[in-house]
């Protein structure tokens, strides 16, 4: 019996699953983002003369939030168009 076409299979339902869970990771910055963007505002209408600060502060903290969303959107990309083909020539 020839096994290398149920591994193909499970090669690539893994990639894909994968390349689902990896996707789901973009929800976290956008939580992150909008509490840190709620945050900001309630600074700012507390102490308005602190706008700058504030204001910068909340910019690094947005970008460094959002690369947790980049990583898994490359990682996503990567087990969908890289992987399987690299699967696929282990397996033939």
């Amino acid at each position: 019996m020839d096994y290398t076409v149920l591994a193909k299979g499970i090669a690539l339902a893994g990639c894909g699953i994968g390349a689902g869970l990896a996707l789901i990771a973009g929800i976290g910055p956008g939580i992150g983002e909008g509490n840190c963007a709620a945050a900001a505002c309630e600074a700012i209408g507390r102490q308005p003369e602190c706008k700058g600060d504030v204001t910068s502060s909340m910019i690094l903290g947005i970008a460094l939030s959002e690369t947790t969303g980049i990583y898994g959107f490359v990682t996503g990309l990567l087990l969908i168009f890289a992987a399987p083909g690299m699967f696929m020539g282990y397996l033939s």
